[in-house]
C-alpha cells in the first residue's frame, strides 16, 4: 500500500515486523493467555541475536521467536536484553523491566519513506533485532563483511515478507498444554520477582547461611523475628571467647578438666528438643562490629555447624548474621572472604511502604518456619551444571567471579549453595543473594531457554516439533543433556544425534571432561555405531 504525504513524500507499507510494545494491560492478558494455551502460533518467526548485550566481540548467534495471534492482532515474546546492567528500565507502555523480563511486542505493517531521487526506502521506525554492527573492531568501511550486513540479507529480509495468513489450531488439551508450559520454562522455575523477606526465607529452608546488610536502625532483627519470633541473639560486639565458645573447668574431685557449653547453645537445643519441627535461628548481631578473633570463631560456627569443635548445633537450627556496613560504622570490621562468603547476602532497605505493612502485621501471623530433612539430590542442580558448562564452552568462566567484599561473587562452593536454593525453592531470582545480581539475571535468562532436559528425553516428553530448534537451542541443550550418569548414557546420546553431527560432537566432549573411562566408553559407542552403519550398507 502507498500514498502520498502532505509535503508530497511518497509513503509505503512493505512487510510485517515487531514494532511497538503492548499496554500494560495487554502484558499482563498475553502473558495469561499464553500460559494457559490460548495463543495461536501463525507459523511466522522472527530471527534475533541471542546474545547477551555486552558481548561486544561475540559473533551474531541467531534465536529464533515465535508469532501469535491474538484478537486478531499478532504478538511476539521476547526476552529484555539491555544495556542497564541489571537496573530497572521503562518502556514506551510506561512497565518497569529489568534483563530477563519477557515483554510482548505487536507485530505491524512497516512504513518506509520513499526517497525517489536516489531509490532507496527508509523505515519510519528503528526495527530492533539486537545485532551489533560489527563484532569485530576492525571496520574499514566494508559494509559487506559485517553481521549487520549479513543479518540482513539472511535473516531480515525473510522474516520482513513471511506469509500472513496463521495456521490454525485446534484448542490444545491438557496434556498439549502441560507440555508447552513445560518447553517454555524446562526446569519447572517461579520467574516472578521476590521480596528481601523470600529471600531470607528461601535460605533458611535450604539450610544457607543469611547475611542481613543495613545501616543502623533498618530492622534487621525484625526481619529475622518474623520467621523465629524466640530467635536466641548472639551481640558479637560484646562477646567473649567464653560467652561464645564455652569454657573449660577443672573437676578438683576426679582431677579433669569438663568442657561446659555456652549458655546461648544449652538455650537453641532445648527450643529444638521442645520444638523438633520448626526451624529455630541463632541470630549473630553485629558481626562486622566483633574482634576478629570473636569473628573467627563464628566462622567455625557457620562453617561446621558446630561449636568449639566440640558440640554440634541440632539439625532444625539455622544461622542468620547481621552487621553494619564499613561506611556505617566506624567501628566495622572488614570480614574475610572466606567468612564473607559462606553467606547468602540480603540488602536491606526499608521503604515506608515495606515498613507499614510489618508495622501492621500481628505477630501472631509472623511464619515459623517448618523443619524437612533435605532429600537425595544431584550433586548440582542440573540447571546450573548446563550454565556453567554453556558458558564455559563459550569461552566465558562464571564458576568464579571476582571478590570485592561488598557483594556477592561466584565461586564453586556459591554454586552449590544456589543448587540447594533451587532444589528448595524453584525461584531463581533468589540466587541474587549469592551470585549477585548480574550474574543472577544472566543465569534467569538462560534457564528460560527453549531446551529438552534428561528427564524428557527419559521419559519421552517431547515431540518432532519439539526437535525443530535454532541452533544456540540445541546447544545449550546438548550441554544440559550431558550432565547424565552413565547408566543412561546410551538413551541420552541416541537422541542428542538426532540434532546434527555437530551437536554430537559437542555432548561427547563435554560428557567425557577428558576422564579416560569416559573417553572410552564414547569411543566403544562410535565403535558400535561405524559396525552397525557397515553391516546395514
Amino acid at each position: 500500500m502507498s500514498r502520498r504525504a502532505d509535503d508530497g513524500i511518497l509513503e509505503v507499507e512493505y512487510g510485517f515486523y515487531p514494532q511497538t510494545v503492548a499496554t500494560q494491560l495487554m502484558q499482563s492478558t498475553l502473558e495469561q493467555a499464553y500460559h494457559s494455551g490460548r495463543m495461536r502460533r501463525t507459523g511466522n518467526t522472527y530471527t534475533v541475536d541471542s546474545r547477551k548485550y555486552d558481548e561486544y566481540d561475540e559473533k551474531f548467534l541467531p534465536r529464533t521467536i515465535d508469532e501469535y495471534e491474538y484478537d486478531n492482532k499478532r504478538y511476539v515474546r521476547v526476552l529484555a536484553n539491555s544495556d542497564f546492567g541489571g537496573s530497572k528500565f521503562t518502556l514506551s507502555n510506561g512497565c518497569e523491566y529489568v534483563d530477563g523480563d519477557y515483554v510482548w511486542v505487536e507485530v505491524e505493517p512497516v512504513k518506509w519513506i520513499v526517497d525517489e531521487q536516489s531509490g532507496i526506502m527508509l523505515s519510519e521506525k528503528i526495527l530492533f533485532a539486537g545485532v551489533q554492527f560489527k563484532h569485530k573492531r576492525d571496520y574499514k568501511g566494508d559494509f559487506s563483511t559485517t553481521d549487520i550486513k549479513q543479518y540482513m540479507d539472511t535473516y531480515f529480509s525473510t522474516d520482513l515478507m513471511q506469509n500472513r495468513s496463521f495456521v490454525e489450531s485446534k484448542p490444545l488439551t491438557d496434556e498439549e498444554r502441560k507440555r508447552m508450559e513445560r518447553r517454555q520454562n524446562p526446569y519447572g522455575f517461579n520467574f516472578e520477582n521476590v521480596s528481601e523477606e523470600e529471600i531470607i526465607r528461601g535460605a533458611l529452608e535450604s539450610n544457607i547461611a543469611v547475611f542481613l546488610h543495613g545501616r543502623s536502625s533498618e530492622g534487621k532483627s525484625a526481619r529475622v523475628k518474623q520467621f523465629d519470633p524466640d530467635c536466641e541473639i548472639i551481640y558479637l560486639r560484646n562477646a567473649t571467647p567464653e560467652s561464645l565458645n564455652g569454657k573449660s573447668v577443672f573437676n578438683s574431685a576426679t582431677g579433669e578438666m569438663i568442657d561446659v557449653a555456652p549458655t546461648w547453645l544449652s538455650k537453641i537445643k532445648k527450643k529444638c528438643e521442645d520444638e523438633p519441627d520448626k526451624l529455630h535461628i541463632v541470630f549473630f548481631d553485629e558481626i562486622t562490629n566483633a574482634l576478629p578473633s570473636i569473628q573467627g570463631m563464628a566462622f567455625n560456627i557457620v562453617l561446621d555447624k558446630e561449636v568449639n569443635g566440640i558440640w554440634k548445633l541440632p539439625e532444625n537450627v539455622r544461622i542468620v548474621a547481621a552487621g553494619n556496613d564499613l561506611n556505617d560504622s566506624l567501628a566495622a570490621n572488614t570480614m574475610a572472604e572466606p567468612l564473607f562468603n559462606r553467606f547468602a547476602h540480603v540488602y536491606i532497605n526499608t521503604t515506608v511502604d515495606n515498613w507499614l505493612q510489618w508495622a501492621s502485621t500481628p505477630k501472631k501471623q509472623y511464619e515459623r518456619l517448618n523443619y524437612k530433612k533435605e532429600e537425595e539430590q544431584l550433586t548440582i542442580h542440573p540447571s546450573i551444571y548446563a550454565y556453567v558448562a554453556y558458558k564455559s564452552s563459550g569461552g566465558k568462566d562464571v564458576l568464579r567471579t571476582p571478590y570485592n567484599g561488598e557483594k556477592p561473587n561466584a565461586d564453586p562452593r556459591k554454586w552449590e549453595m544456589a543448587s540447594k536454593v533451587l532444589y528448595a525453592t524453584g525461584q531463581p531470582e533468589m540466587l541474587r543473594a549469592l551470585i549477585g545480581e548480574e550474574l543472577t539475571r544472566d543465569f534467569t535468562a538462560f534457564t528460560r531457554q527453549r531446551v529438552i532436559t534428561v528427564e524428557d528425553v527419559l521419559n519421552g516428553n517431547y515431540t518432532e516439533e519439539d526437535l525443530e530448534m535454532n541452533t544456540a537451542q540445541k546447544f545449550a541443550t546438548a550441554v544440559g543433556l550431558s550432565s547424565v550418569d552413565d547408566s543412561n548414557l546410551l538413551t541420552i546420546r541416541n537422541f542428542v544425534m538426532k540434532l546434527g553431527p555437530e551437536i554430537g560432537a559437542t555432548f561427547d566432549s563435554l560428557w567425557s571432561h577428558g576422564d579416560e573411562s569416559r573417553l572410552e566408553k564414547i569411543a566403544e559407542l562410535k565403535m558400535v555405531e561405524l559396525s552397525e552403519g557397515g553391516m546395514s550398507r
